[in-house]
């Protein structure tokens, strides 16, 4: 791997699980930092998740070591501490208080070790909700995403955990920034990111809508487009595409490429508003022009005049994708855990390049506990120290 690594030499120590903290450990890895997950003694239980959680463990944990201890037991702590205590950046996503009573917290640590950058990833920042438990879908749902994502009356969450990946990016900003500010100042602090004010961030554009327009945003499904033919459009042999014309220009090859010389000489259409206005009566009349036509021919004319578009695709067919594939947007890792245990799959890379190269991957997700006799040993443990710790539940 070529790809820069802008934060090697950074050491992280992680106290997360699911998905939300794990996506900042993951962003911090994949530039260069020294990871390590602390993990419960019986395991990580996002290593075995099942349905739509089985993808979490592998997906948000490459290019870390595993460690695992038993934080209850006080000789467990002990290690957390001093494992922290050598720490650039702290990553946590428990409850709120839930470390404290370990010496884990910001407070605690931060007493001893002022340039420590502590990242918590919440439910709620602190205020009235902060109590509460928080899922992605419990945000969704009170955040207003659900209600501009489903249909009217059928408020759905989105297809992927937004929230949580995107509060975890949001974490691993903040720690980026602090990073900077410690460069500064010598002196760390604390950065809290959570999934209730990500979300409230996602669906501000749908507030300041209504502040402008004075009117109440609809759902998605059901809004007033910005764009009059943005849109998926059902053709032959059932199959589905999506396709748009988003300016005048576009209207125009839209309609020349179609072979729609009379839609294009509407006058009362020519400008977006107006076809934005004419919609009830443009879409039919589009879809049945279009009902014909093969979603591979739409796709070849569309791209050869370089007008949007899009086949409906499932995240298993993008395993195949030419242009992942041929950008390298997708690297091996090696499944760690579950009957594929050994396998080597696919995953999706940080959706930039630094150096014109893409973040890669340097370690599969860790096997639970990889890493645990070489991070004791750093710190400083020695081997009988270690057996005892193993052969006392505190460590495996």
């Amino acid at each position: 791997m070529t790809a820069p690594r802008p934060l090697a030499g950074v050491r992280v120590v992680e106290f997360t699980h699911m998905v939300m903290g794990p996506t900042c450990g993951l962003v911090l890895a994949d530039l260069g930092a020294e990871v390590i997950k602390v993990e419960p003694v019986e395991g990580d239980r996002t290593r075995h998740l099942l349905g739509a959680g089985a993808g979490f463990f592998p997906m948000f944990n490459r290019n870390k070591k595993s460690i695992g201890i038993d934080l209850k037991h006080p000789d467990g702590a002990a290690v957390a501490r001093r494992l922290a205590a050598g720490a650039d950046i702290v990553a946590e996503n428990f409850k709120p208080g839930a470390l404290a009573k370990f010496g884990l917290d910001y407070a605690s640590l931060s007493a001893t070790h002022p340039r420590l950058i502590y990242v918590s990833h919440k439910g709620f920042l602190p205020g009235p909700y902060e109590h509460r438990t928080a899922l992605d879908e419990v945000v969704q749902m009170m955040g207003g995403l659900a209600y501009m994502t489903g249909r009217p009356g059928d408020p759905l969450r989105a297809g992927t955990s937004v929230n949580d990946i995107m509060g975890g990016m949001f974490g691993a900003i903040g720690a980026l920034g602090a990073l900077i500010q410690r460069g500064i100042t010598g002196r760390g602090m604390e950065v809290q990111s959570a999934l209730y004010e990500n979300n409230v961030f996602l669906v501000g554009q749908h507030m300041l809508q209504a502040a402008i327009t004075g009117q109440a945003p609809s759902p998605m499904p059901d809004r007033i487009s910005a764009w009059a033919v943005y849109d998926v459009f059902t053709v032959k042999d059932g199959e589905q595409i999506f396709l748009a014309a988003v300016s005048d220009a576009q209207w125009r090859s839209f309609c020349e490429v179609l072979g729609l010389p009379d839609l294009l000489a509407r006058t009362d259409w020519a400008t977006n508003n107006q076809r934005v206005q004419a919609r009830p009566e443009l879409m039919p009349i589009l879809r049945a022009r279009l009902a014909s036509r093969s979603a591979a021919e739409l796709a070849a004319i569309f791209e050869q005049a370089g007008l949007p578009f899009a086949p409906i695709r499932k995240p298993e067919q993008l395993f195949d994708d030419p242009h992942l594939t041929a950008t390298g947007g997708l690297a091996d890792v090696v499944l760690p855990d579950g009957p594929h245990a050994g396998d080597t799959v696919n995953t999706t890379l940080l959706p930039f390049t630094l150096g014109g190269e893409r973040p890669g991957v340097t370690r599969s997700p860790p096997r639970f506990g990889a890493d645990t006799d070489a991070v004791l040993a750093d710190l400083g443990y020695g081997a009988a120290e270690i057996d005892a710790l193993r052969r006392g539940g505190v460590v495996a």
